[in-house]
């Protein structure tokens, strides 16, 4: 390889386009609960102002630019799914937090941004750490219920399938732990756990979306992930997918 083309292919990620990055993604559908109140928000033609709250996979770990993140690509995924919406994806993700941290941080990070929804990613550092999923549902329960309070809807996200979260003695715990609250609390599950097994038997293996340090997704991963997601999101909320339709 000639040494003239390195940068330009570091910099390869930066200059494509989300619907490039997203192009190979395999259509795995993944389905939630309906979000009735997101709904209503969009049929009456309000913004939408959904927060990503989370730990690493959140912020952006392992992707070669914020711009890069699954919370900046889903708002270009949503933009292009829904025309004419005004709306805004603000990322609130923190590397190395677990559940206790994000409770702290709930009103400044959260709430003061007035959501209609919160995307809440949580549990990996949790097993991480060798923590007990007993006192980790125990704390979601606590911040599922100010959400609640304040009027916010709620999607969980459960953890990735990389092998450092897998070779963990406490990862299927937390699996099943997260399952458990979404069906105790009533809030929808975005069960990525599921999808990247979805990904796998439709023949994109885990280390083609993730990072180097066999945790984090890469800029792939991330991209495959808000396409899923935001997919996801359209169903649930009741529209109707235009770009789907105009194929």
């Amino acid at each position: 390889m000639s040494p003239r083309l390195l940068p330009f292919l570091l910099l390869l990620p930066l200059l494509l386009p989300w619907p490039a990055l997203a192009a190979g993604c395999p259509s795995v559908t993944e389905r939630m609960a309906p979000l009735l109140g997101v709904q209503a928000e969009l049929e009456a033609g309000e913004p939408l102002t959904i927060v990503a709250l989370g730990s690493s996979s959140t912020e952006g770990a392992g992707a070669s630019s914020p711009q890069a993140s699954y919370p900046n690509q889903l708002e270009a995924a949503l933009r292009g799914k829904l025309p004419g919406v005004e709306l805004r994806v603000i990322n609130a993700g923190k590397s190395g937090e677990t559940s206790q941290e994000m409770l702290a941080r709930l009103d400044s990070d959260v709430l003061g941004h007035a959501p209609d929804l919160v995307i809440w990613q949580a549990g990996g550092n949790e097993v991480l750490l060798g923590r007990d999923p007993a006192a980790f549902l125990d704390l979601m329960r606590q911040g599922l219920r100010r959400l609640r309070q304040a009027g916010v809807e709620v999607v969980l996200m459960d953890n990735q399938r990389a092998p450092r979260i897998l070779d963990a003695p406490a990862s299927a715990r937390f699996d099943a732990a997260m399952q458990a609250l979404a069906e105790e609390q009533r809030v929808p599950l975005f069960a990525r756990s599921r999808l990247m097994r979805g990904w796998q038997a439709a023949g994109l293996p885990s280390a083609e979306v993730l990072a180097a340090d066999g945790l984090h997704h890469n800029d792939r991963g991330y991209a495959c992930l808000a396409q899923a997601l935001a997919a996801a999101l359209i169903r649930s909320a009741g529209q109707r997918d235009t770009q789907l339709a105009a194929h």
